[in-house]
């Protein structure tokens, strides 16, 4: 077994898995979905636009799924992602770095998500100089 396998399993197993406290702060799937989608009203119309496609995809495609475990660790990353857009009212929404040890318990599936992601966000922020490299080009040399 690799040692990251190894970490990952003493990571996943270091506390035990309490269902019924898990579940007490949970929202509802819908109610959860509603709340993202309002929150999302306070970011920039295309990190809005960006996020509300992702949210209603991401929603689409876990409806089906009937493993508690999956609903429970779905739901609650989910309410964590909801938390942390509701407390940054005010001020720029900005995400945080991801832990190794998720990114390594990632299927391949998620992690080509997570990639697609990564260059569907790249393409929309970037800065008027990478927009437009032949405008500051001919500006520069006249």
């Amino acid at each position: 077994m690799r040692a990251s396998l190894v970490r990952l399993a003493n990571s996943v197993t270091s506390q035990p898995l309490k269902l019924q406290e898990a579940s007490a702060s949970l929202l509802p799937p819908l109610p959860l979905y509603r709340r993202i989608l309002r929150a999302h009203r306070i970011l920039p119309l295309e990190m809005r636009v960006l996020g509300d496609d992702y949210v209603k995809a991401e929603f689409r495609r876990h409806r089906s799924t009937d493993n508690p475990l999956h609903v429970i660790g779905f739901l609650s990353e989910w309410k964590v992602y909801l938390d942390q857009l509701e407390s940054s009212k005010g001020e720029e929404f900005r995400g945080k770095p991801l832990d190794p040890t998720l990114l390594e318990s990632m299927s391949s599936e998620q992690i080509g998500q997570l990639y697609e992601l990564m260059h569907a966000t790249r393409d929309i922020w970037k800065t008027p100089e990478e927009l437009n490299p032949q405008a500051t080009g001919t500006k520069s040399s006249a």
